[in-house]
This record gives structure tokens, sequence and C-alpha cells, in this order.
């Protein structure tokens, strides 16, 4: 299931996903015709057209027993959070976050790498993670590769700022809100910043580039399946 940022702006980020889940032996399936999942119109409320929007995304990812995996908690959260709110007569389908899916329903807790990964890495964790459960799977992960060190990080809960709609029609606070988290990833002088969805990339990234600050950021499925 790839996003509607992945699709737009973080395209490796769609690459590596599927380049990830072959190395673990599955059979993966892209449908050209996927769309949004919704979340941008539920999130400002209207409802109406979340809907249409959800039953577009409904009808082309879960009309059969495929496995669903996206490489974003938003996305995931929306499926199994959001969809029950549109529809609370019916039972949510399924969707999974790459880590969640890797960890939970793989078994696998350690990342085998061909090749260490010398960086010293801050994780900025995503809201909507906490919708579906995770606490921590993406960053077990990362931090089993040889070379990385997984820089702690005080509040690790803290928002970037993004929230979707939320920098759009409330700039000034969430780039507070963004400047905040960004003094904290950066307190310890990390080599790239890390996070597993591309909103919260998309937005911390864009506040380093004004800042004139050139310090990578990326999604953690580019980091594993860069060390295949």
């Amino acid at each position: 299931m790839l996003t509607c940022l992945c699709d737009a702006f973080y395209g490796n980020v769609g690459i590596a996903t599927v380049k990830v889940l072959e190395h673990l032996g599955c059979d993966v399936h892209f449908d050209e015709r996927q769309t949004c999942c919704g979340q941008p119109p539920f999130n400002a409320g209207d409802w109406k057209h979340a809907r249409e929007v959800a039953r577009n995304c409904q009808s082309i990812l879960f009309s059969d027993d495929k496995l669903v995996v996206t490489p974003s908690a938003s996305c995931a959260a929306m499926v199994r959070e959001g969809y029950h709110l549109l529809f609370p007569e019916e039972h949510p389908p399924a969707a999974f976050e790459l880590s969640e899916y890797i960890v939970k329903e793989r078994g696998i807790t350690e990342w085998k790498s061909s090749k260490p990964y010398k960086k010293r890495i801050a994780f900025h964790r995503a809201c909507h993670g906490r919708a579906i459960g995770l606490s921590g799977q993406a960053e077990q992960l990362v931090a089993s590769i040889p070379g990385i060190e997984l820089l702690p990080i005080h509040n690790a809960e803290q928002c970037c700022g993004f929230g979707g709609a939320f920098c759009v029609s409330e700039p000034h606070l969430s780039a507070q809100i963004g400047q905040a988290k960004l003094e904290t990833l950066l307190a310890d002088q990390p080599d790239e910043i890390v996070s597993g969805d591309m909103g919260c990339l998309m937005h911390l990234g864009g506040m380093l580039k004004r800042d004139g600050n050139q310090i990578p950021i990326r999604h953690y499925s580019e980091i594993l399946a860069e060390v295949i």
C-alpha cells in the first residue's frame, strides 16, 4: 500500500519497502489503481468524502485475502482506526505498518545485514504509531544493524508538529512544535535523522532545509534495504 506522500515525494521509500519485503520472501503485489486512503478529508472533518475515498481504497486493496503492508503508520492507523469510525457497523480491514509486519507478524527482531552502517542515528517516532500499538519495532530493527548507534531521544513521543492539515491551518504553531522536536533530535549531533512516516520526514526535512541544515533525513526502510 503506497502512500500519497510516498508516491508524490518519496518514491525511494516505496522501492525500498518492496526490496525489504521481497528479501523476506514475500510475493509483492502493487495495484496501480490505488489512490489515497482517505485520511486528509477524514482529519479535516469531511467524512462524507472520506467515506468515498475509503470505499475506493477498500475495493482495490482489501477485496481479497492478500496481506496489506504500508511504510506509513498514519495510513495503517487510518485503515484500522479511521475506517472503524467511518463505517462503525463493519469490521475494519487489516493493514500492517512495515516494521510491525516484520517484527510482530514474522517474528524477526534482528535485521541480518551484509555490511555495517556506520552512522549515529536520531529516530523520530511518528504519533500515529501509538494508535496501532507500535512501540519501537522500527528502532529495534535499525539498532540491530552493525555500526549503527541509536541515540537516546528525550521525550521520544513528542510530536513533530506536522499533523497533516494542521500544519496548513496552524502553520506558526506547527513550526514551533517542529522546532522543539528538531532541537531534541539534534541534541547529540546525529549523522542522520530517521523516521517511519513520510509526513514527519517532509515536515522536519523542510524545516531543516530552511535553516540551511544539510543533515540527511531518511525512512528506516531505506536503511534496511541498503544493508541487505
